[in-house]
């Protein structure tokens, strides 16, 4: 299949606003609410906020599309030094972005989609000048962990993440780029 990786821009939000609605709850521990996902879709994830990122300065997302034309996955990479003093605790590599979103659409798994949408999401943050990549992941994602591994990131931390009203545990991962 015929897949496409490209910066997203303005107007995509209302492909990237389904895909993100479709993935987040995957990544999801068993014990998270059907409440707590949808709230923070409708807070983090919808089209809006989608805008919002599309327009941040700070931002940039990637958009993977297949040969039709349709959104299948995306990543967000926020430059910059992380607001959250455990992960800028736990970081060693200055100047740093986040690998904030990396998701692609079950159907798509296992077709190399979330390699190439890594690849390029670390070639844009090293060429906005970071000199490390970060991200979260919970600690319960043994899937998401692994690959993560296998493209080079190392558990360095552990921070909170907020869904619903709950607080989650996640692992801070980091690479050099």
């Amino acid at each position: 299949m015929t897949v496409t990786i490209r910066p997203a821009a303005a107007g995509d939000e209302a492909a990237l606003a389904p895909v993100a609605a479709a993935t987040f709850p995957l990544a999801c521990p068993p014990h998270t609410t059907e409440e707590a996902k949808a709230a923070f879709i409708a807070s983090v994830l919808s089209e809006e906020r989608f805008a919002e990122y599309l327009a941040d300065e700070g931002r940039r997302l990637l958009i993977a599309e297949d040969g039709d034309g349709a959104a299948i996955g995306y990543t967000m990479v926020v430059l910059g030094e992380p607001g959250d003093d455990d992960v800028r605790a736990s970081l060693r590599i200055r100047p740093t972005a986040e690998l904030s979103k990396c998701y692609v659409l079950p159907g798509h798994h296992g077709e190399g989609v979330a390699g190439r949408l890594m690849a390029e999401s670390l070639r844009v943050a090293e060429q906005a000048g970071a000199d490390g990549i970060w991200l979260g992941v919970n600690q319960e994602n043994g899937r998401a962990q692994r690959f993560y591994g296998k493209n080079g990131f190392e558990r360095v931390g552990v921070k909170r993440f907020l869904v619903g009203d709950r607080y989650e545990d996640d692992f801070v991962m980091e690479r050099a780029l």
